[in-house]
């Protein structure tokens, strides 16, 4: 009998100041019959001993964590067992700790990241951006075997296709959308990987970031798709869908990301 394992990835940008909206999220799938077994964040910018563990854990989920004070930070929430670890352990400086983080279950395997930004083309930013892509693809010729489930997800900061931004040509010079970082966000992806959001939505108008200073970003579809879950060939033949959910962004005091959800049948 088979079984649906739901994972999501979330930029929070902050997980105290998000609590309130993830205490209203995560219950409301749980209530909708439909909870997320696996939620992969980014960006929880708070040292471990703050993190609000017993939030998630009165929500009945497992938080495991790795963060630093007002910047970085990522998360693995689980209701189901998994074994994590942080940072890429590929002996190379930096670890990255606060930016990488492994969940392994019986089912599947997921890469959480989250990836520099990259400031500007010219900032020294944006060559450790080019780096840390090159170690994701090394990460995976490492860890990913064969006939594993296999994903990686989390803010990956590249929207990789021109409908995957609002006005991409006022976007060619942006450290996200640049065309040197979408061939080398394609190169990594080429090892063996889809993208599951757009095997069930190839239109375009669908982001996951709407940027706090862009007024009314939301209700006027002003985005970018920077949030991502690519599936190896073996996981992605389980997909059964992908959304992003864009009802937190439109909430009280909301992360200027939204989450992006997915279903696979196992």
């Amino acid at each position: 009998m088979s079984k649906t394992l739901r994972i999501a990835t979330f930029n929070v940008n902050s997980v105290r100041s998000r609590m309130p909206v993830l205490e209203r999220w995560l219950p409301s799938l749980k209530e909708a019959g439909a909870p997320v077994d696996l939620l992969f964040l980014q960006e929880t910018k708070t040292v471990d001993a703050d993190f609000p563990a017993a939030a998630f854990e009165a929500m009945g989920y497992t938080p495991y964590f790795c963060g630093e004070k007002s910047y970085n930070g990522v998360a693995v929430v689980a209701r189901v067992p998994v074994e994590v670890r942080f940072g890429f352990q590929d002996g190379q400086d930096p670890d990255f700790p606060t930016r990488v983080a492994y969940a392994k279950t019986p089912e599947i395997a997921v890469l959480n990241t989250y990836v520099p930004q990259g400031k500007e083309i010219t900032h020294p930013d944006y060559q450790v951006k080019k780096r840390f892509l090159e170690r994701v693809r090394d990460f995976f010729d490492r860890e990913a075997k064969p006939g594993m489930a296999f994903a990686w997800v989390g803010d990956l900061n590249v929207a990789p296709t021109e409908i995957d931004v609002t006005n991409p040509q006022n976007k060619k010079d942006h450290v996200c959308f640049h065309r040197e970082i979408r061939d080398k966000f394609g190169w990594v992806v080429s090892w063996g990987l889809s993208d599951v959001f757009r095997a069930f939505h190839p239109e375009e108008g669908e982001y996951t970031f709407f940027d706090y200073r862009v007024k009314d970003a939301l209700t006027r579809n002003i985005g970018w798709r920077i949030d991502h879950i690519l599936a190896n060939e073996t996981l992605a033949k389980k997909a059964r869908s992908c959304f992003v959910d864009r009802n937190p962004r439109s909430w009280e005091k909301p992360s200027d990301h939204t989450p992006l959800v997915a279903d696979f049948n196992f």
